[in-house]
């Protein structure tokens, strides 16, 4: 199965110089915990989670409203390709223990993102037991690439 059998293709982007209240809005208004952020060629230079703004704004005392997306995001951004076998994706975001993986064309544009969701949606065809695998690693606070 490739990445883009499971992917989700309708992506919300946002430009590093949005600012985190107009990040969050877009979160709760399309119910998603997480949002890319594109250049102005729409090639992925960071990513934002909810988790993001709460730790890095929220918890920080910053104002939502005077701080960008560029201030605040995750750079060096994990992708993966929409013909990218789902076995490959699967093992980075258990290495890497990544919640949500951009999918990019061949020039780092953003088509899509793969998610937790997604595994759990298709685990008939990935197989439970490797989704179940895939989920427990990327959720294990004792292994991945942040504990080595």
């Amino acid at each position: 199965m490739k990445v883009k059998d499971c992917m989700c293709q309708n992506v919300c982007c946002v430009k590093p110089e949005t600012n985190i209240y107009e990040v969050a809005k877009l979160m709760n208004e399309n119910h998603i915990g997480c949002i890319p952020v594109c250049d102005d060629n729409n090639c992925v230079c960071g990513i934002l989670t909810d988790r993001d703004i709460l730790l890095r704004t929220v918890a920080c005392d910053k104002d939502a409203k005077n701080t960008t997306a560029s201030e605040i995001m995750s750079t060096n951004v994990c992708t993966c390709k929409q013909d990218d076998d789902m076995v490959n994706a699967e093992n980075k975001m258990s290495n890497y223990q990544i919640r949500r993986l951009p999918v990019c064309d061949e020039n780092n544009h953003v088509i899509g993102i793969l998610t937790l969701g997604d595994l759990a949606q298709n685990d008939t065809e990935l197989g439970k037991q490797e989704v179940c695998t895939t989920i427990n690693n990327i959720c294990d606070c004792n292994t991945g690439k942040n504990n080595e």
